[in-house]
């Protein structure tokens, strides 16, 4: 435990402790040879923790380790990357190493200079590559204590930073007090040591180090009993009573748990010093940076000599040399929760006043918000400033800390309701919706402008769709649009087109019509304020799908794609924002280039911008396509990416593709345990979209593996509902299953309608599908000229897999037929298609048509790239094409020092030496 010597704070054994230090120890070892790590070390106050880093931080630099430390404050959690800037202050230099959207993110988030707001995570890969670098030699550690209290910004990216690690000699620390708190879930599943209470015999040793008196057996046993092996209870209290109270022990039975007891102590202690004293520990607790130059400027500000620091130190509750240390984090918040409220306003004040405006302008803000005695328009500006600040470097939690605060201090009601407002709205964006909706019921106590209260509608309506994705949420979003209209036309827009996606959303879980009537409404949405934008497109487009029908929006929607295709590199951000919705579109008119096209677009936009947040659904999205385009190895590769980017920012990993892949595979178990999670999750969300995709990949997979009663019962589902991109990707499916299963009528009357689309349509994959779904339904020549169109047409399109499948049932015909040797042809070609593209289901389908036919199929050849991982061989493609380490891992959001791990492990597994061989590799 940490104790005081003349010569400072000091470590004595950690009694108790020697497995913990033993798991600290072997981390470290592993760290020395190259295998990074990180550790969260959780327990109530008081437990050990802190000595626990200090014991990780004096063993490592017996290693030869650099140490950076960080901790979080509570006060500080309302500066957006503070605990970061903290952290990596002395390794700014080296930031000029860093690819240059990593340099700028970091240097935006830092303050460093102006800029767009920042990604995050993209600030998050900036700080994993600085550590990496600084990491080469010697080694590093970064012990972070009171992790809790960190801003929420540097939570998250520090957090990120511990799952990215790998091949780095990293490693990180937290130190994280266990109080039930939800905001702790962003460490959720690093690894964790959990400290408990010391066993009585550690528990009394230490007690009788602290006493160094005599004490009665059964007081003693007491002690020990209350403290509950806690060994800063066991060493605190003592400290704070007098000699006499030990007669019958320190507590009474109904005492308040551990770390209140602490504080107690603590409070007790600092109440018998010196008035002076206690205001100069107050100033230190109220200025969390423990910059010693500004608590001495604010000791001067109020007259207090530095010599009242003497008994403060004496009274083991605070250090001050080069900085500031309190004893424990209970000492600060003892000293401050103990001070009146007008005294803590003066430390505030004090502090405020030596504050330079120009290098430290939001903490500053801060200090003079917290001593205000009331309403002040002057304060509430500085802090309205601050926010803009805030949410500039990308951290919408802090400027929505700032914003609540000068609402607060507004001494004009309708100043007070806009900045509730923007609070509100900043709430949102960082995800805290329940801060969101109580900001939300202050604004509306107004008073409000027609514009400020047609937008708090629109917040209310985004609130309900974020938290619950209800029913109710879609006819919000459209009244919202309405009461925008005749105020800002643009805005009024967005807001029907949200509602539009709020209703796909919902889908067929939603209310009876609800799209129908969304639709109409948005059709009745104020003209675009300026020339043809994609969005603006898609509304209309949409709005006419669902109140006028499919033949009645292709043109629009033909013409949103196509301006989005056109300006790729130069879309705005709700375009940006719109690419999801654009491949749905896609997908429902079957151009197969638009799908492609957009989806990978989505992809290097949020690479390029470093939007890990938004970079999952985008991959995910992508997948979905490779498996329809045949490359179903590129699709795991993507969704083994997505995976480890989802865990790495703390997000529950994305299923759609993972089903879909799972169904073109053929692989029933997994596809049907995916699917019935999936199901149970959507119907809790109310998301009907998702019951469509699960249709769609269930009725791929029946089909596949001939069960056609179980393919046509999914494929009815989403036709029936007549949803958006599924219907359409059903359509096909459905009348192929109807055939198989001996219900001709049923198949007949889907042709119908998905003729007339693709007729809309006009696509080569809308027509090659058409014409296959004929060729089932025809006989003799005209079946055959069905099938040979369907060939010719979608082998002009991506889409490999239905391709093959043309193959396969135009040889499925031929053998009905009794012309064996044509059907070979077309067999054996379908076989081949599926089996290199990993579509087992079909091919095992092709392999027993052609073993009717009288022929073996062949089997797939082994590669030495089947003993990659998917990672592995992500890694192996990026490097074949001549990229650098450095670029690969900037496009993986890995360290360079980790690609070359992977490299290492690729080079054995291929028996290879060099990335020249790599490149002559025939990669799948």
């Amino acid at each position: 435990m940490p104790v005081r010597t003349g010569g400072g704070w000091q470590l004595m054994d950690l009694l108790g402790r020697l497995p913990e230090r033993g798991v600290i120890e072997k981390l470290l070892a592993d760290v020395r040879i190259g295998r990074s790590g990180a550790l969260v070390i959780r327990g109530e106050a008081g437990i050990g923790k802190t000595a626990l880093l200090d014991h990780a931080g004096e063993y490592a630099r017996t290693l030869g380790f650099n140490v950076l430390t960080s901790a979080g404050t509570e006060s500080e959690s309302q500066f957006a990357f503070a605990g970061v800037h903290q952290l990596c202050t002395s390794l700014l230099d080296r930031s000029q190493a860093l690819p240059e959207p990593q340099r700028a993110a970091l240097g935006v988030a830092l303050g460093v200079h102006g800029g767009i707001a920042p990604d995050r995570f993209l600030v998050g890969l900036a700080i994993l590559n600085l550590l990496a670098e600084a990491a080469e030699d010697p080694p590093l550690l970064c012990l972070i204590d009171d992790a809790q209290w960190l801003d929420q910004a540097s939570a998250q990216v520090l957090a990120f930073v511990a799952r990215r690690v790998a091949a780095e000699r990293l490693a990180l620390l937290f130190a994280v007090r266990d109080t039930g708190a939800e905001d702790l879930r962003v460490f959720a599943g690093l690894p964790e040591l959990h400290l408990e209470g010391l066993a009585d015999a550690d528990a009394r040793t230490l007690l009788t180090a602290a006493v160094r008196t005599p004490l009665d057996e059964g007081v003693r046993d007491r002690i020990v009993a209350e403290a509950r092996g806690n060994p800063l209870a066991l060493l605190e209290p003592p400290r704070s009573v007098s000699f006499s109270q030990f007669a019958g022990g320190f507590e009474r039975p109904d005492a308040a748990d551990v770390p209140r007891r602490i504080e107690d102590s603590f409070r007790r202690r600092s109440a018998r010093l010196p008035a002076e004293t206690q205001q100069l520990l107050l100033v230190a607790a109220a200025e969390p940076t423990g910059d010693v130059s500004l608590l001495w400027r604010a000791a001067t500000e109020l007259g207090l000599a530095q010599d009242a620091a003497a008994e403060a130190e004496a009274a083991g509750l605070v250090e001050i040399d080069a900085q500031v240390r309190f004893r424990h984090p209970l000492v600060r918040s003892a000293v401050y929760q103990a001070a009146p409220l007008p005294d803590r306003r003066r430390a505030h004040g004090a502090i405020a006043a030596v504050t330079d405006p120009r290098t430290s302008p939001d903490r500053r803000a801060w200090h003079r918000a917290q001593a205000a005695l009331g309403p002040a328009e002057d304060v509430a500006s500085e802090l309205e400033s601050s926010a803009d600040r805030a949410r500039r470097r990308g951290g919408p939690a802090a400027a929505a800390a700032f914003l609540r605060r000068a609402a607060e201090l507004s001494p004009d009601a309708g100043r007070r309701a806009e900045r509730s407002l923007l609070a509100a709205y900043s709430a949102l964006e960082s995800g805290a919706s329940e801060n969101a909706l109580e900001l939300l019921q202050s604004a509306e106590a107004g008073p409000l402008d027609d514009l400020q209260r047609a937008r708090l509608e629109l917040l209310r309506a985004q609130l309900a769709f974020q938290t619950t994705r209800g029913a109710e949420a879609p006819q919000m979003l459209i009244d919202a649009a309405e009461r925008l209209a005749p105020l800002d036309a643009d805005l009024s827009r967005d807001s029907s087109l949200q509602a539009l996606e709020a209703s796909f959303h919902a889908g067929r879980l939603g209310h009876s019509g609800k799209l129908t009537r969304v639709a109409r409404a948005a059709q009745a949405a104020p003209a675009p304020s300026a020339d043809e934008r994609p969005v603006d497109l898609m509304l209309d487009g949409l709005a006419a799908l669902f109140a006028q029908g499919y033949e009645r929006s292709v043109p629009i929607l033909q013409r949103s794609l196509e301006l989005l295709r056109a300006d790729a590199d130069r879309l705005d951000d709700g375009s940006r924002r719109r690419l999801w919705l654009a491949c749905h579109i896609a997908a429902t008119l079957w151009d197969d280039e638009a799908v492609y096209e957009l989806a990978a677009l989505d992809v290097r936009l949020a690479r390029e911008a470093g939007a890990l947040a938004r970079l999952p659904a985008a991959l995910n999205a992508l997948a979905s396509v490779l498996v329809l385009t045949g490359e179903l190895s590129r699709a795991a590769e993507l969704i083994d990416e997505e995976r480890a980017i989802t865990e790495a920012i703390g997000s529950p990993p994305l299923p759609d593709a993972r089903l879909i892949l799972a169904a073109w595979r053929g692989r029933q178990t997994e596809t049907m345990e995916l699917n019935a999670r999936i199901v149970e999750e959507a119907v809790g969300r109310g998301e009907g979209a998702t019951l469509g995709l699960s249709d769609v990949a269930l009725a791929a997979l029946h089909n596949g593996l001939g069960n056609s009663e179980e393919a046509l019962a999914a494929a009815e589902r989403p036709v029936e509902h007549d949803e958006l991109t599924f219907c359409s990707v059903a359509l096909p499916e459905l009348i192929e299953a109807a055939v198989r299963a001996g219900r001709p009528e049923r198949a007949a009357a889907a042709l119908d309608l998905l003729s007339t689309r693709a007729r809309a349509s006009g696509t080569e994959w809308a027509l090659g599908l058409e014409a296959r779904s004929k060729a089932l339904l025809e006989s003799g020549p005209a079946a055959e000229a069905h099938y040979q169109e369907s060939i010719e047409r979608l082998g002009r399109t991506r889409m490999a897999v239905h391709l093959a499948r043309a193959h396969l049932v135009y040889g499925e015909w031929l053998r009905r037929e009794g012309r064996r040797q044509d059907a070979r042809a077309q067999l054996r070609t379908a076989h081949d298609l599926l089996v290199d593209m990993g579509v087992d289901a079909f091919a095992s389908r092709a392999a027993r048509e052609l073993r009717a036919t009288g022929e073996h199929p062949r089997e797939r050849t082994a590669q030495p790239s089947d003993a990659l991982t998917a990672q592995e061989l992500h890694v192996a493609r990026l490097v074949a094409t001549g990229a650098t380490s450095r670029e690969v891992g900037a496009q993986l959001f890995l360290s360079p020092r980790t690609i070359e791990a992977h490299l290492r492990s690729i080079f054995r597994k291929l028996d290879i030496t060099s990335r020249r061989q790599l490149r002559e590799m025939r990669l799948p």
